[in-house]
């Protein structure tokens, strides 16, 4: 091996860290127009239309990873941050791109302030039985 192969081959290790920055992933973007959507436990599942992205070429590698790793199972977007070992906000830019072109769709849970109030739900169900 020449004196430069043995000098790439020690920058290129585990330690070393990612070869591509975080911000070269989301070409420079810290956020998404639809941010506001991507909290921390918004689903993210894979549209049926995305078949496949080994052959789509317009996907950067972690775009096809949070695909695939949807594809099965809805996953949420900070257990995609952990699976991908990447930054939420960075995960949160990436999810968007992909929302935008209709690879995935984002759930969001209801809110606890706009879930039924237990009160009228158990009023309901006594009328209920009293007919």
């Amino acid at each position: 091996m020449s004196a430069d192969g043995q000098a790439r081959s020690h920058w290129f290790d585990d330690e070393a860290g990612p070869v591509v920055r975080p911000y070269a992933m989301t070409r420079g973007r810290t956020s998404h127009a639809a941010q506001h959507r991507l909290d921390l436990i918004a689903v993210v599942v894979t549209e049926p239309r995305a078949d496949d992205t080994d052959t789509d070429s317009a996907l950067s590698p972690e775009q096809a990873d949070i695909v695939e790793l949807c594809r099965d199972v809805p996953q949420s977007v900070a257990e995609l941050a952990a699976e991908l070992d990447l930054p939420i906000g960075v995960v949160r830019v990436l999810i968007g791109d992909l929302a935008d072109a209709e690879l995935v769709h984002v759930t969001r849970p209801v809110p606890p302030a706009e879930l039924p109030d237990e009160s009228i739900l158990r009023d309901v169900i006594n009328g209920l039985r009293a007919l």
